[in-house]
């Protein structure tokens, strides 16, 4: 057995012992009264996960070119993109992205974001870490930061659920398990956990009635469930974990009687407005987020999926894959930065794109790190196209975008070295720093925390997030 194949499996027996103790926990409260809530400049936070790893040299942050050919040494190349223009003259993305680079003026770009080097770096645990804030494993189960919101915000409209995930099948893929582990309210309860829509074309279909289930019966089934619950597990789920699953339901319940549920039907959309976005099931996810938005969601992540070695997780044919994942959301992205500001809801809507790290061809977390190599397309010398890309996890320096809620226009922040190792040089941005300037902008301060089991647990890794104002317009 490798030893990646131990640590995934002492991650997931680590989680679920977390899982566990949640599921144990009685009603999370307050821990002080003494935290001052700043100022909201969002009301929902839309976040566009590239999941797999995205690599910044080829996408967001562009360093030396070099075209392919053979006999080309893999030390001479960074990039496998040329960098074009954007429609702010200090900031240059790689070819591909000619639309995101012409909304650029509406948003912030940051280049120095850094994940911490965890070992194997293993995709289960960095986007555990980065979606909850803490490095797993944790004694409870942490909740991701759209659990936060709902707990904390509540929902903008009584019946749209204010935590939605768009685009992650959390059945039927690898890694399945470690996916699970993050989309969770963790010790907040199952009515604050994530209202999952794998598929966006198909989203109206969660939102119907099952056929010839009239309301009468669907009581006479929620009294069961109801029942169910109650009867199992007695002595391991908590009363207040009981009462959050009946919670969940009577949402499940309010939204299915509510007219509003329309905004998940993706084909009242103008046909010409859906084929913009109609790139992929991502590209079809931004559109579900908008028309979302619109109807009082809170907080709505749309991937690109992860799936090991399926798109942004470029092991091998890494140019190739990228060149696809471009088309997948160049357009799609800019357009949802367009519409949001034509209906006047960008200066309250916040965007992010974010990724659980970057990638390089030469170098596996960051110098001195002890991660294992995980390229399957190794090479000093290129001699085929399958080697031309960025095949290894990379820590050191990464990129964000962030457009509205209150964020600066047209804002470079931080600097990645131009030379190997390309680590964030100036102004380095941590998970935990930047999870405190979204929730700044939603209106929750970083040192936010609820009593868990007589201990505190804070929105930022021990109330220590410090929100970058720099990025605030």
């Amino acid at each position: 057995m490798s030893s990646s194949n131990e640590t995934r499996r002492e991650f997931l027996k680590k989680t679920s012992a977390g899982t566990m103790a949640a599921l144990a926990c009685g009603a999370p409260r307050l821990a002080s009264a003494k935290v001052n809530a700043p100022a909201a400049t969002a009301d929902t936070c839309i976040l566009l996960w590239m999941g797999g790893g995205m690599a910044a040299p080829d996408t967001f942050d562009p360093k030396h070119y070099e075209p392919f050919k053979k006999g080309l040494a893999a030390k001479d190349i960074i990039s496998t993109f040329p960098e074009i223009d954007s429609v702010v003259d200090e900031i240059k993305l790689t070819q591909g992205l000619e639309n995101i680079a012409q909304v650029l003026d509406r948003g912030t770009l940051i280049r120095s974001h850094i994940q911490a080097d965890l070992g194997n770096i293993l995709h289960s645990r960095h986007q555990y870490h980065w979606h909850t804030g803490y490095i797993p494993p944790q004694t409870v189960a942490a909740p991701h930061i759209g659990a936060w919101m709902a707990k904390l915000l509540g929902p903008r409209n009584p019946a749209i659920p204010a935590f939605i995930d768009i685009g992650q099948r959390l059945e039927g893929v690898g890694e399945k398990e470690e996916l699970k582990a993050f989309h969770t309210a963790g010790f907040l309860g199952s009515e604050f956990g994530p209202f999952v829509l794998p598929y966006p074309d198909q989203a109206i279909e969660s939102v119907r009635p099952p056929k010839g289930m009239t309301p009468a019966r669907f009581k006479t089934r929620f009294k069961k469930y109801r029942e169910l619950v109650n009867q199992t597990h007695q002595d391991r789920v908590s009363d207040y974990q009981k009462e959050s699953m009946m919670r969940s339901m009577e949402n499940a319940y309010r939204l299915l009687s509510s007219p509003d549920r329309a905004a998940f039907d993706l084909t009242r959309e103008p046909k010409e407005s859906y084929d913009i976005y109609n790139t992929s099931r991502f590209g079809q996810g931004c559109l579900l987020a908008r028309r979302l938005t619109e109807a009082g969601a809170r907080f709505i992540e749309v991937t690109t999926e992860y799936v090991p070695f399926v798109s942004w997780d470029t092991h091998e044919n890494g140019h190739t894959t990228v060149a696809k994942m471009k088309k997948d959301i160049d357009r799609p992205i800019s357009q949802l930065i367009l519409d949001l500001e034509e209906r006047g809801l960008l200066d309250r809507t916040l965007v992010v794109l974010a990724s659980e790290f970057s990638r390089d061809m030469m170098i596996e977390g960051v110098p001195g790190s002890t991660a294992r190599d995980q390229s399957r397309a190794k090479a000093d010398i290129l001699s085929e196209m399958k080697q031309y890309g960025l095949h290894r996890h990379f820590t050191g320096g990464s990129s964000v975008l962030m457009f509205g809620g209150g964020i600066g226009k047209g804002k470079l922040y931080g600097k990645t070295a131009d030379q190997r190792p390309c680590l964030a040089i100036e102004n380095p941005v941590s998970i935990s720093d930047l999870h405190a300037t979204i929730f700044q902008a939603m209106g929750i301060a970083p040192d936010t925390a609820l009593d868990v089991e007589q201990r505190p647990f804070y929105v930022t890794e021990d109330g220590k997030g410090q929100p970058v104002q720099d990025l605030f317009a």
